[in-house]
């Protein structure tokens, strides 16, 4: 059996590490490219014009928030294989048990 509390909870953190991947991830993307093909690396604003900074500081930024999408997703895996080796569901106490398919008859009027 497997325990849904861990299997919802698991897609709820994969979900969530794509989404927030998808949509600000791209903002990270920049760093990269920066780095690979030019010795410089600018922040960018609407309002201003960009300012250089540091490309180590913005690999940094950008290795830092992609560590923490891999561990919001590798949390939602974990919990994902939890819920599947889970038995919480059925470990439930006879007398707990409700319904037709239970046995004996404990809950009958006298």
């Amino acid at each position: 059996m497997s325990d849904m509390r861990f299997i919802l909870i698991g897609v709820g953190l994969i979900f969530a590490g794509f989404l927030t991947l998808g949509t600000i991830g791209s903002q990270f993307n920049d760093a990269a490219v920066e780095t690979g093909e030019f010795d410089t690396c600018y922040t960018y604003s609407d309002d201003s014009p960009p300012v250089e900074v540091d490309c180590a500081d913005k690999l940094f930024v950008q290795t830092i928030f992609f560590a923490l999408i891999i561990g919001l997703i590798g949390a939602g895996v974990l919990a994902l294989v939890k819920g599947m080796r889970g038995d919480w569901d059925s470990k439930i106490r006879p007398e707990d048990m409700v319904g037709p398919g239970r046995s004996g008859n404990q809950g009958e009027p006298k």
